[in-house]
């Protein structure tokens, strides 16, 4: 086949088994070409050689995800590679492999801490609260002072009565709150994770029973979120929320003032100066 019409799926499957080392894997003896052989890459996928040959020459239609998952797998791929795999392939990305989050990466902590007087924050898509800003804990909810265990918005939402006051709407933010949750944990491959937390939820807030039995999904997305804080009083934040590139499982949520004197009342909250000290609970 001339290089000009050479197929793209086949092209970067010759390029990844290339670039294996076969001695890494098992497979001896002398070789004219780097990399693993065509037939050793099909055993290590529980593929026929046949098939995985017809794939590189561009031969037999496309193949199916159960195919790739097993090449990417045999290949060692990782979830960027499997997904350019997807997309030569199928045309789009694979199914969302949910992984539970640990933490984050230092400069995503240094990202957020660079938001002085925007409260941000990134949460799983189960809703646990991972990160945040010094701004996020003196306007919104102070993470360092929940056990980590208990770190998940909707458990603050629905368990604690000074969140439930500190909302200018509490049943629309429920509401709202709710129907994100679900699309999130949804569209991270995440729905059967969140199933011991709606139990344990649906039985000790019959709020979240009913909400949850309505079915309802949103996206996330921006809008306005309003406050009677402590200290600010009535306060008005946009937010925008935004996917962490190449974490599929974790989002960031930016709140930004919505007039000067706020962000400045927010200045001085991290400071240190009047008013620092005191612990504002509100739910996001």
């Amino acid at each position: 086949m001339p290089a000009g019409s050479e197929n793209p799926l086949g092209a970067y499957l010759r390029d990844r088994r290339a670039k294996l080392d076969p001695s890494s894997f098992g497979f001896a003896g002398r070789r004219r070409t780097p990399g693993l052989r065509r037939e050793e890459v099909a055993q290590r996928s529980n593929i026929s050689a046949t098939w995985y040959t017809w794939l590189e020459q561009g031969r037999g239609g496309a193949p199916s995800a159960d195919v790739l998952n097993r090449i990417a797998a045999g290949l060692m791929l990782t979830d960027a590679e499997r997904e350019h795999l997807f997309m030569l392939g199928l045309g789009r990305p694979p199914e969302v492999r949910y992984a539970v989050a640990k933490g984050v990466t230092p400069r995503l902590q240094r990202l957020l801490d660079t938001l002085e007087t925007s409260p941000a924050l990134i949460k799983t898509a189960t809703w646990d609260v991972i990160a945040w800003n010094r701004a996020s804990a003196v306007v919104l909810t102070d993470w360092d002072m929940v056990p980590p265990g208990e770190r998940n918005i909707l458990r603050r939402m629905f368990g604690s009565s000074q969140v439930r006051a500190i909302q200018h709407d509490w049943d629309s933010v429920a509401r709202y709150v709710v129907a994100a949750f679900r699309a999130d944990a949804a569209r991270a491959g995440a729905a059967s994770e969140v199933g011991t937390l709606v139990e344990e939820l649906c039985r000790t807030s019959e709020d979240f029973a009913a909400l949850w039995r309505e079915n309802e999904v949103h996206h996330h997305g921006e809008g306005t979120k309003r406050l009677k804080h402590p200290i600010l009083g009535g306060i008005e934040l946009e937010y925008s929320s935004f996917a962490v590139d190449g974490r599929p499982d974790l989002g960031l949520i930016v709140y930004n003032p919505t007039a000067p004197l706020i962000r400045e009342q927010i200045r001085r909250l991290v400071d240190g100066r009047p008013g620092d000290g005191t612990r504002a609970d509100p739910a996001l």
